[in-house]
């Protein structure tokens, strides 16, 4: 009885908010109950064990015992089914790295602070990496120093939240622990001696008032490059023989992590007023400098910088171009939550943005000849919402009843470059945003849901969601979710299952992204156009159709058992259909004709004679895809084995993506034979490869006297990368196991030291086999793969963590 009413105070805390959640879990372990999620829907909380949906609990704890230093790569090797690895040469992408769920691309996973949306990135991935064509939320902005834990929903969610859910919610939970401050410095550099980083970060709580907190947390970090590039023995490079190519089988490229500086600040604040109520206030900042590399300009390739970047008296010998970003990331929520009778009332509002501004160095515009700058600000792009949210829900005994409404404001902001970075053939690597690239779009939406769970009886539980959303771009819709849970065996035992439906409404970067990026393409080298889906280009000369929403049909079921006290085990099926996925098409380019001269009955040559460029990419609603998998998670925590404490987490994920009907060609483009071009099966991989099909965590932990040890093992399965026309240059890299150790030494109390070796076997990917098609590795400036990709390519890395409390 007693346990029972315990619980019952503990779910009162957490329905206050999700700040309390900090002390209801520390209580949950002290009295060997159950982990409180509060991500489960939006009614009352439920232990994992009992919820109806699969969701894992990911505490801060577990997170840095993984050894990764931000916050993305940590839950990477925590979390099977969720992906996110360092992306190079592949301009701003290389400083934000797609990460998403179950392979379903960082649109699709909804990202959330607290329970409140998290903005989403300025950026769209237009490069040739994993999640191309998606916009995703800058995780990298999220310092893992300010968390308390992360709760990983694997399900679809748009019933609940709205737009995005998919493939599954991550809610960030925020420390608000006060009484202590924690200090923590680390450094770190990899085997090859490259990629030093060093940093520091401070976390303090202190009580305001009577029983208001407030956490704050500061952050500064920086790292070095790596570099990892290819070589070739080959005497002819993209048609060309000469002795520069001999002498530097490297081509002078730089490829791996980029140089980066980040620092942060997050706060986390709390003020009772009343009884039943609270003031609450959280959110952060934070701003990242980078610098990565474009594809060196070999003195064949350029033949001339006009004296300009070559030091006096020396021979040109070519260059490579530095892309900078700096990112800026704001996000803070502010409300209040108690209860109005017997109702518990939650109203808040957040602001989030997210803004990138690009500067091209060590670099010039040649046809600006000797006037030409070597340093260009080419332009920017800005991302931001306001949402203010109302939610309510009540307890009639075994049923509860919860509703809400959500209005939210987004803007996409384009700005060009200065004029020297785009003008003529523009700054050489990244020709600087134009004009007529620049946008000030804005949407508004609202949304509007009910939801209920009825404990029919003590074991058999129900749930409903239904959700009405209007956008003002593309007009209505209306997702739905079912759930049910029956437990056996006094609570042992638990059988769940979900089916709903759920949608994703385009991203205003999707519709009005428009640039000219330089690209090769076979032996050449070529000006990219993308225009935007609003233009009359798109929608008049090519006939593609407006921008809509995905629609996904999403079933889950699956058992969570504990059949004693320290072992907990789930398994989990999913199947997730999307119809009209929006695409980044392949490239558009000459058929017959020729740059200045054009076959003049394919409208498609006409345009791109028209605006200078030798292909053209936009987006669209085109494809359509089922994704299967399984997530089975077991952990296992000793009391005692000798006179230590053992704990054991075993997770693995299956995933497969497949494209099922046609891929819908607009028809001019089909008319004019570009069906296959349209989107390729080097860009299908993207989809269906890129991504591990298998991932499996083995992380075990070993506690005596003053020793903790981790022994983390990761094995990331096989991706494929497909050519785009020839099956016969498809390749397979095989999986590959990565062991992580963390051994921790307490001197005192207070102060703790740690040491961590992440990839302790030094495991690279398997090397690129070109298979004599020069595209495939860039004429070996690539070693290892970087379209498709497991878990980088940076090898052993040593960190070194002090750690004091005080």
């Amino acid at each position: 009885m007693k346990k029972k009413i315990f619980k019952k105070k503990i779910y009162a805390l957490v329905l206050s908010g999700a700040g309390t959640m900090a002390y209801a879990q520390e209580t949950v372990k002290e009295n060997n109950i159950d982990e409180v999620v509060v991500t489960t829907g939006r009614t009352k909380p439920r232990t994992i064990i009992t919820s109806a949906i699969p969701i894992d609990n990911i505490s801060a704890v577990q997170l840095k015992s993984t050894g990764q230093v931000t916050f993305d790569k940590a839950l990477t090797y925590a979390v099977p089914s969720f992906n996110s690895s360092q992306q190079t040469v592949s301009d701003a992408t290389a400083h934000f790295d797609p990460a998403d769920l179950r392979g379903l691309g960082p649109s699709r996973t909804l990202v959330l602070v607290n329970g409140k949306r998290k903005n989403q990135s300025a950026l769209i991935y237009v490069n040739d990496t994993p999640g191309k064509g998606e916009v995703g939320t800058d995780l990298k902005s999220i310092p893992s120093a300010a968390l308390q834990n992360v709760e990983v929903l694997r399900d679809g969610a748009s019933a609940q939240y709205g737009s995005d859910a998919i493939a599954g919610v991550i809610n960030i939970i925020l420390k608000n622990s006060v009484g202590k401050s924690t200090v923590n410095l680390f450094s770190g550099i990899t085997s090859e001696g490259d990629g030093f980083n060093i940093g520091a970060d401070f976390n303090t709580g202190i009580r305001v008032a009577k029983n208001g907190s407030l956490n704050l947390t500061l952050g500064y970090s920086s790292q070095n490059k790596t570099n990892r590039a290819g070589s070739t023995t080959k005497d002819e490079l993209f048609g060309v023989e000469n002795a520069w190519t001999q002498a530097n089988p490297g081509l002078g490229m730089t490829i791996g992590q980029p140089e980066t500086k980040v620092a942060n600040m997050f706060v986390n604040f709390e003020l009772p007023t009343g009884e039943t109520g609270k003031f609450y206030a959280f959110g952060g900042t934070t701003y990242r400098n980078g610098t990565s590399y474009g594809l060196y300009r070999t003195p064949y390739w350029v033949t001339s910088d006009f004296g300009l970047l070559t030091p006096k008296g020396q021979p040109y010998n070519g260059f490579q171009p530095e892309f900078k970003t700096d990112v800026y990331d704001y996000n803070l929520t502010s409300g209040w939550k108690g209860m109005f009778g017997k109702w518990s009332f939650d109203g808040s509002a957040t602001f989030g943005s997210n803004a990138v501004d690009y500067v091209v160095g060590n670099t010039i515009n040649t046809s600006l000849g000797a006037n030409s700058p070597t340093r260009f600000k080419a332009g920017g792009h800005q991302f931001s919402n306001i949402i203010g949210n109302i939610d309510i829900n009540r307890n009639f005994g075994t049923f509860v009843l919860g509703a809400g409404v959500e209005v939210r404001n987004e803007n996409y902001q384009a700005k060009a470059g200065e004029e020297a970075s785009y003008i003529g053939t523009g700054a050489e690597s990244f020709p600087g945003l134009q004009p007529q690239n620049e946008v000030n779009k804005n949407r508004q939406n609202i949304g509007a849901y009910v939801n209920a769970e009825w404990d029919i009886t003590r074991n058999l539980l129900l749930g409903g969601t239904v959700r009405y959303e209007n956008f003002s771009d593309f007009g209505n819709n209306v997702s739905w979710k079912g759930n049910a849970r029956y437990k056996l065996l006094d609570d042992k035992l638990v059988f769940r299952g979900s089916v709903s439906t759920g949608f994703r409404a385009p991203s205003l970067h999707q519709i009005y992204y428009s640039n000219v990026q330089t690209k090769i393409t076979g032996n050449t080298v070529a000006n990219q156009g993308t225009f935007n889906n609003d233009s009359q280009i798109v929608r008049s000369d090519l006939g593609v159709p407006k921008l809509n929403a995905e629609k996904a049909f999403n079933i889950t079921g699956g058992f969570a058992v504990k059949p004693f006290k320290n072992l907990t085990v789930t398994a989990d099926y999913y199947r997730i259909k999307i119809k009209d996925r929006v695409l980044f098409s392949g490239d558009i380019g000459y058929k017959t004709g020729a740059p200045g001269n054009p076959d003049t009955t394919n409208p498609v040559e006409v345009i791109l004679d028209n605006n200078k460029i030798t292909s053209l990419k936009f987006f669209t609603n085109a494809v359509n895809t089922v994704t299967q998998g399984v997530d089975f998670v077991a952990n296992y925590y000793t009391s005692a084995i000798g006179k230590g404490r053992l704990g054991i987490i075993a997770a693995f994920n299956y995933n497969e993506t497949k494209i099922v009907d046609n891929i819908a060609v607009p028809p001019i483009l089909a008319e004019n034979g570009y069906s296959e071009n349209f989107f390729d099966r080097k860009e299908q991989s993207r989809i269906i490869s890129a991504r591990p099909k298998t991932k499996t965590i083995l992380s075990l932990s070993y506690d005596i006297s003053k020793f903790n040890f981790n022994l983390n093992n990761t094995y990331f399965g096989s991706v494929t990368w497909q050519h785009a026309t020839d099956p016969a240059k498809d390749q397979t890299f095989s999986g590959k196991v990565v062991t992580d150790i963390v051994l921790t030494y307490k001197i005192t109390q207070d102060l703790k030291i740690s040491g961590v070796v992440n990839n302790l076997f030094n495991i690279y990917p398997d090397v690129i086999d070109s298979k004599g098609d020069i595209v495939t590795d860039l004429g070996g400036r690539f070693k290892y793969p970087w379209e498709v990709n497991q878990f980088g390519f940076n090898g052993t890395t040593f960190q070194l963590n002090v750690n004091y409390t005080f």
